[in-house]
Order: C-alpha cells, then structure tokens, then sequence
C-alpha cells in the first residue's frame, strides 16, 4: 500500500493532487461527476474585491497541445463567497480548500484575503499575482521582485493562515521574485501560472480572443513548468506547488521529484471532468512501479 499523503505548510492532505484554481468552479460544477472529498483539496475560483464580469468574448483559443484562455477574472466577488459559495461548498466538500485571490492593488489583496482568512474551510491562502488576462493587477505584481514581496508582507499582515504566492512564468528570473516573497513572509510558493500567448485568424486577420492575447496552458507548458518547480524548490526553503501542463500521474511524481509537495492539476480539466479522478487512482501503481511506498520521500530527490 502506497502511502500518498503530504503535508502542505502543516495543512495535511490524503494526496498531493489539487485542482487549479479557474478549472473546478467552486468544486459544484464536478460533484456529480465523483465524490470530489477524493482530491487532497482543490483551489476555487480566483476571487476580486468586487464582483468581475470579466473580458469581452470569444475568451477561448484551442492550440496544440494547449489552449488560451482570457476569461478575466470573472467572478462573484469576495462578499458573496463568503454568504453563499462557501456555505454551500460545506454540503459537499468536507476539507479545507485553497483560496484564490486577485487584486489590482495592494489594498485589494489585504481586504479580500482578510475576509477569507476568518473562513473555517479555507486551509490556504494563494494569492495569484500572476494573472496575464487583466489590465492594471495581477501578474503587474508578479513580474518584480520588490512589488511581490509588498503584497506578501501587506497579506500576511493580516491572515493567520499559510499564505502562497503564485507567480508567473513570463518573467526572466523567477527564483528572485520566489526568494523575495519567501524573505516578505510567503508560507509558499505556487508555480507556474500561464504563459502569454495569442493565435490569430487566418481568415479575418484578427486575434482569435477579443482581449488579443491570454494564458496559455495544457501539456505543452509541463517542461516550462518543471524547470521553474526545480529550480525555486532548490533556492527557497518553503513548500512549492506544482503546477502547469499536468495531466497524468506520471507528470505528479515528476513535478514532487523536481521538489513539489502538491501539485495542481489545470487545464486537464476543462479537456476530462475525471482527470483528477484518475490521476489518484493511477497514482498508487504508478508509485510501486518506481519503488515508491511513501510518496512524500520523493519530495525534491533530483539534485
């Protein structure tokens, strides 16, 4: 029996497996496809101050190996969270979950994330300054090491639980920004968030998304991914999720050995409702054909 449970800034998970934010809703949208209390927790909607409509469609470009997504944010804002997803989240969901955060000042991210800090189911805190589909926040935040470090010192000001960071990759050195947010106070890191990307209309010679370019995600990112996992996993002492083109078990185990402690499943998603489902259930035999009986001693093995 293989032994899959990790501990992710002292908030104990059964697995390691954990949807991204932005592709499970608030968990509802997959209850009735499995019982989601399988999942170690999963990251719901990222959530703004106020309530965002988000961007002008079409939102959504396919790609090979990927898609492009500038959805913007969308989402009921962080009051209506806390009166009504969350309280309906406790029916069918009985673990604590990872809070998404997005703001466009540093203001914005305190406010909300010190609401959602008072929450019983919320765990974790992940605060995402590295959104590329938003003007004037996000990953503006994301992309300098001295503005990182602002927000994780004015979050973690006023929370008591883990705080993590998730930073872009559209940046040139992502261990600075990493190293910055961890001597601010960051409890962790998750990376990485999508790179920017843009298809265009052949026929009508215009950018296929109305906002022109968006986030790119899907397999195609995985080695981006894992490469920045290794690297900020070797440079910071504090946890890092993995995240970025996942979509088998063999993708978690490599992402743990690069020196993830959990990692995060995105895009596989939207593409098979039961991804993370299967990714747990393969994970077991995927680990006893490695060797691997405690899946936490794989945690960072690769020198």
């Amino acid at each position: 029996m293989v032994d899959l449970h990790v501990s992710l800034a002292g908030l104990e998970l059964d697995n390691p497996v954990i949807p991204a934010s932005g592709t499970f809703g608030f968990g509802k949208e997959f209850k009735d496809y499995y019982d989601i209390n399988i999942l170690g927790s999963f990251s719901f909607k990222g959530t703004t101050r106020e309530a965002r409509f988000g961007n002008p469609t079409p939102r959504i470009a396919e790609c090979k190996n990927g898609m492009i997504n500038a959805v913007g944010l969308q989402n009921p804002g962080v009051q209506h969270v806390i009166e009504h997803e969350l309280p309906e989240m406790k029916a069918y969901f009985h673990k604590p979950v990872i809070a998404n955060v997005s703001g466009f000042s540093v203001e914005d991210y305190a406010y909300t994330c010190q609401l959602l800090d008072k929450e019983e189911q919320v765990g974790i805190l992940e605060v995402n300054i590295s959104c590329p589909n938003v003007h004037g926040g996000g990953m503006s935040f994301g992309t300098d090491p001295a503005s990182a470090a602002e927000v994780t010192r004015a979050v973690k000001a006023v929370t008591t639980k883990p705080v993590f960071i998730k930073l872009s990759p559209n940046v040139t050195d992502i261990v600075a920004i990493a190293k910055a947010c961890e001597e601010a106070g960051a409890d962790g890191i998750c990376l990485i968030n999508t790179l920017l990307g843009m298809r265009i209309d052949i026929q009508r010679r215009q950018p296929v998304i109305a906002n022109k370019m968006g986030g790119f995600s899907g397999d195609a990112v995985f080695p981006v991914a894992l490469r920045m996992v290794y690297q900020v996993a070797k440079a910071c002492r504090i946890p890092v999720m993995g995240c970025g083109g996942v979509s088998t078990a063999k993708d978690v185990i490599e992402m743990m050995m690069a020196g993830a402690t959990a990692v995060q499943v995105g895009a596989a998603n939207l593409v098979n409702p039961y991804a993370c489902k299967e990714i747990i259930e393969q994970l077991p035999a995927e680990c006893e054909k490695l060797g691997i009986s405690k899946i936490s001693e794989i945690i960072g093995v690769v020198e």
